[in-house]
């Protein structure tokens, strides 16, 4: 099964961002060699870019918030799962304690950089970052492993309470809906949302299936169409019923 998520507002496209680049950036930064760290140091630049948005933090901070007040009440009802709430409840208190101790602009440290600063700005232009490009850089490469890993980690840090907060909510958020079973016929697919809301839809279909899901949705309806798959050709409407499940996702409707 392969599931595809397609935000709806602005605020959950920023975090699946923000989640799939930290991904990135640990998982190059483990790797170890030389082009795998090229890649995690391009992954931090990324991230630094995204959280410009002064109100990023602020947005975290009451969404957290939020939910925080949504489960207290739910403290001492039989048919919530008490240990599983309170290990809600204790990650919410956490992440929030470390988004209100971060002081200055996200990602400041990275910018006020100058040797950070100057590979940045070559790695826009193709190629611009080989060794005749940048000795400085070069020589940082061809250090030890660890060296390279502390020095990658201590850029990273520092936005890891963002990270944090991330994970919390989209969690929180992947885990709020129901998975419900749909047939798109001749790979086509409409369904009115009868006041339903969402902020996000996850779309799962089986990993043998030729076609992907383009999908578009509004405050009345979901629509989405099948297009099949491939590097050589110009996608197309899939023409064949399209199995799949759909799982309308919404902070608002999360439960323990």
């Amino acid at each position: 099964m392969i599931v595809y998520e397609y935000p709806l507002n602005e605020r959950i496209r920023t975090w699946l961002r923000l989640e799939d680049l930290f991904g990135k950036a640990f998982f190059f930064i483990e790797a170890g060699d030389q082009r795998s760290h090229h890649a995690a140091l391009l992954a931090i630049f990324e991230l630094v870019d995204v959280m410009a948005r002064s109100e990023l933090r602020s947005e975290l901070i009451q969404e957290l918030e939020r939910q925080k007040v949504s489960f207290e009440p739910l403290r001492g009802n039989p048919a919530v799962d008490a240990e599983r709430l309170e290990a809600v409840l204790d990650q919410l208190s956490l992440t929030l304690a470390e988004l209100h101790d971060q002081v200055g602009k996200l990602g400041q440290h990275v910018r006020d950089n100058d040797w950070l600063s100057s590979i940045k700005s070559r790695t826009g232009i193709p190629g611009g970052a080989c060794g005749f490009d940048l000795p400085g850089y070069h020589f940082w490469l061809n250090q030890a492993v660890q060296s390279r890993v502390n020095d990658l980690m201590s850029w990273l840090n520092p936005m890891l309470p963002i990270k944090n907060g991330v994970d919390v909510i989209l969690k929180l958020l992947r885990e709020s809906g129901n998975i419900t079973r749909y047939v798109a016929e001749n790979g086509l697919f409409q369904l009115m949302l009868g006041g339903r809301v969402a902020q996000l839809l996850r779309v799962g279909i089986a990993a043998n299936w030729p076609c992907v899901p383009e999908v578009s949705a509004n405050k009345y309806a979901v629509n989405m169409r099948f297009v099949t798959v491939g590097t050589s050709q110009k996608a197309r409407t899939y023409d064949e019923d399209v199995p799949f499940e759909l799982v309308f996702c919404s902070l608002s409707g999360c439960s323990i």
